[in-house]
């Protein structure tokens, strides 16, 4: 009996490992700022890197719940100031995976993210304050939004993507008149681009190999 349990003991986190379908992925973003005319702003090319559980479901719909970091930000040009600026967010996503086929997934769903960093790199400043002294004092810390997205499952634990994020919370915080840096626009929001691949151990690519 005790070794029933002992075994079974082993056992289970091998189970809920193959049940919950860990997953790690990478790869890269195209990011911009929407709202953000004034500043003439322009893509900047980053990149993500995440872990995911994706619970192995029955039928067309699956969840996805996911860590990510992605770096990301914008170019800018605001008269005869260019520069770039590159933001560092921990995102959480949560969507819903609707199953075309077992290749196929599109997915939906909403996201939360907290800015962990903020650098700002332009040829001149306009305002009376010195954005060097405080970036991340601009910025506000919490953001939200939607993710869509589609990924292809060619082979068992593999996928690659695709997956457009849309930020409803604005970049930056209310500031003065008079104290805007050059590359600030009241209404700006992050809006990503990302392409990806990664692999599945557990979950999806287990019940694909049983088909």
């Amino acid at each position: 009996m005790k070794k029933i349990i002992f075994i079974s003991f082993l056992l289970l986190p091998i189970y809920l490992f193959a049940q919950l379908g860990i997953g790690i992925k990478a790869g890269m973003n195209f990011a911009n700022v929407s709202g953000a005319s004034s500043i003439n702003s322009s893509n900047r090319s980053g990149f993500l890197v995440g872990v995911f559980l994706a619970p192995s479901g029955k039928g067309v719909f699956s969840s996805r719940h996911e860590l990510v970091y992605s770096k990301q930000g914008y170019n800018f040009a605001s008269g005869n100031n260019t520069g770039n600026v590159n933001l560092d967010y921990i995102i959480i996503p949560q969507l819903m995976g609707i199953n075309i086929t077992r290749f196929v997934q599109i997915q939906l769903g909403a996201q939360m993210a907290f800015l962990i960093n903020a650098k700002a790199d332009s040829t001149s400043y306009g305002g009376s304050m010195n954005p060097y002294s405080s970036v991340m004092d601009y910025y506000n810390k919490f953001d939200y939004g939607f993710a869509a997205g589609v990924e292809i499952h060619p082979v068992s634990g593999l996928l690659i993507g695709a997956r457009y994020n849309i930020s409803l919370g604005k970049l930056y915080k209310d500031i003065q008149s008079g104290q805007m840096p050059s590359f600030t626009a009241e209404d700006a929001k992050n809006n990503v681009v990302q392409i990806l691949v990664g692999w599945t151990f557990g979950g999806q690519s287990s019940k694909k190999k049983q088909k």
